[in-house]
């Protein structure tokens, strides 16, 4: 039976209050917080981040596919799933996809891989969503948004969630949508999107799924279901019959907000938190269209929960203290340019990168094989023992470190000042220099533990360019 093998979730570090939002437009205040991505992330990072720690103690060999879903895509034209194929070190035969242009485009991608596994085409298939929308600065969905990323490991071995069926419907309404000449999301009017879109599809679209798969709303433990807000996600699940309290999970509009195509498998992923073998969970997305999944929980399920899904997220968090700090992170304001020579004299070169690869992307130096030092970048000569030419590679990407020095620079042009540069040994050995991020500035001492997570660094002559940095350790994994 084709499943889930393992799963993971990523939700930012930073949180804005909605009500410092109303206060910065004179608006009303409303309950709860948003997730805000970093300014050097997006729906790439965020969806690597998902995805390490989904495949962490997984046979990576094996995985045969990448699917990545977002409607934020950093690139129109170039594919994020084959970056984050690179950085995961995964064979060069992985056959990589971007789903794009749909809410449900996660959905999508979970469908297809579970054909491709079905078929036989792959062994398993890595299933990543990811996003950051960007609402009107002062509109409703500026407050709703939220941002994060999922990771889901689909294949037919060692399953912990059977996925048994599947229903799906389309539709073609124009009710929330972004152009290619739009930065922010539109919607239609609220009475509209909602009768003749969401609620309307969903029920129709459960309704045939229950009745296809011969089961009743009391016979699912729990419901993993996408609204564009908790009010609606509360009216729908009473009226299709579940349980509000036992049987829907906390969505997380109150703490993360409604995370666009990662929200229904986020909402999955607090499901299963709560899960045990024996138990049945209905999974539902919208978005042009609606795909439910029937699936069953197994006793292996406790194999995989300790993996971060949501819980440890929610509680790891720093509140952003003032609402023209996430304006500036989304680069909605001009300011001030730092006096230092322009970041267009960085122009990244494409050849380098691709000469690179294998040491940036994928964070790997050499060990030396006669003495068994670990040293980035790769060397030639090992700086202990003076051999040359006799090393292997050797990945710094789990490896946790200390802060052996550090820096800060207020000059230096960047979104989040100051520009924190340290000095980071790994456990093992080894010793890299980088900047630091999701830091507080006075907190930052040496011997302080972190780790290593790849980010952007900045966008210059049309070309993202990412490496790594090194952040605070978030918690014990």
């Amino acid at each position: 039976m084709v499943g889930i093998i393992s799963y993971s979730a990523y939700v930012p570090f930073h949180r804005l209050s909605r009500s410092e939002i109303a206060r910065a437009w004179g608006k009303r205040e409303l309950p709860g917080e948003r997730a805000v991505a970093n300014y050097d992330e997006d729906s790439l990072t965020m969806a690597v981040a998902a995805a390490m720690y989904c495949t962490k103690n997984m046979d990576i060999d094996s995985i045969d596919a990448v699917y990545f879903a977002s409607t934020t895509s950093p690139h129109k034209e170039k594919q994020s799933a084959a970056m984050i194929a690179t950085v995961l070190g995964l064979n060069r035969k992985t056959f990589t996809v971007d789903f794009s242009g749909s809410l449900r485009g996660g959905t999508n991608a979970l469908r297809a891989a579970i054909d491709a596994v079905n078929s036989g085409s792959a062994r398993s298939v890595l299933v990543c969503a990811s996003d950051v929308r960007l609402g009107y600065p002062g509109g409703d969905y500026e407050m709703s948004f939220g941002d994060g990323a999922v990771a889901l490991l689909i294949g037919n071995k060692d399953v912990v969630v059977e996925i048994e069926g599947s229903h799906v419907i389309y539709n073609e309404l124009q009710d929330v949508w972004r152009t290619d000449r739009d930065t922010f999301v539109r919607s239609g009017e609220d009475r509209f999107i909602l009768d003749e879109g969401y609620n309307k599809l969903v029920a129709e679209a459960v309704s045939g799924a229950l009745s296809e798969f011969k089961f009743a709303p009391g016979d699912f433990a729990k419901v993993a279901l996408y609204a564009p807000n908790e009010r609606q996600m509360s009216s729908l699940s009473r009226k299709l019959g579940f349980d509000i309290k036992t049987q829907v999970p906390d969505a997380m509009y109150t703490s993360v907000g409604n995370t666009g195509t990662a929200m229904s498998l986020m909402c999955l992923v607090s499901a299963l938190e709560e899960s045990k073998g024996g138990d049945r969970v209905l999974l539902v997305s919208y978005g042009n269209g609606c795909d439910v999944f029937n699936l069953k929980v197994n006793d292996q399920i406790e194999k995989v929960k300790a993996k971060p899904g949501i819980k440890v997220y929610l509680e790891s968090k720093r509140m952003i203290s003032f609402y023209n700090k996430y304006i500036r992170w989304r680069e909605l304001m001009v300011t001030q340019p730092a006096a230092r020579p322009p970041v267009e004299e960085r122009q990244p070169s494409p050849q380098a990168h691709y000469r690179e690869n294998q040491k940036e992307l994928r964070l790997r130096g050499t060990k030396c094989n006669k003495c068994g030092t670990p040293q980035y970048p790769p060397q030639r000569v090992c700086i202990v023992c003076r051999a040359k030419d006799d090393f292997e590679y050797y990945s710094f990407l789990d490896k946790k470190g200390k802060v052996f020095s550090f820096s800060h620079d207020y000059v230096m042009e960047t979104l989040d000042s100051p520009v924190t540069t340290t000095v980071v040994d790994f456990e093992g050995g080894g010793r890299i220099l980088c900047d630091t991020t999701d830091r507080d500035p006075d907190e930052i001492e040496v011997g302080m533990p972190v780790e290593m997570t790849f980010r952007r660094l900045y966008y210059v002559g049309g070309i993202y360019n990412y490496w790594w940095k090194s952040r605070p350790k978030r918690f014990e994994s």
